[in-house]
């Protein structure tokens, strides 16, 4: 299993950045896939879930209303579309195949201003 995310940064309240997460070494379509986030200091946290299909998803209660998650399956591809985030946000963040997290690829840095 492997799974690589990137898209983070620096973003400023307001703005907007999109993560992506690439997976190989398993049969993608077939999984229900996450979001995870760990904020400096902190545990790790589930952020958003989607199912195989896409057709559902569920979202932290912080994060709903901002943030968007989405899949290609074509692609093997996982996608988090962050929308006015918050300094809360900063974390590192990880998409995983897993809602523990023992299954995650190597995360991508999201730092957020105000």
């Amino acid at each position: 299993v492997q799974l690589q995310a990137s898209g983070g940064g620096l973003v400023q309240t307001g703005g907007s950045l999109r993560l992506s997460c690439v997976a190989s070494g398993f049969a993608f379509s077939q999984y229900r896939m996450y979001w995870l986030r760990q904020a400096p200091g902190k545990g790790l946290d589930r952020v958003s879930t989607i199912s195989p299909g896409g057709g559902t998803t569920l979202y932290t209660d912080s994060v709903e209303g901002r943030f968007t998650i989405s899949r290609n399956n074509t692609k093997n591809t996982l996608y988090l579309q962050m929308n006015n985030p918050e300094p809360e946000d900063t974390a590192l963040y990880y998409c995983a195949r897993d809602e523990a997290g023992s299954l995650r690829g190597q995360g991508t840095l999201v730092t957020v201003s105000s």
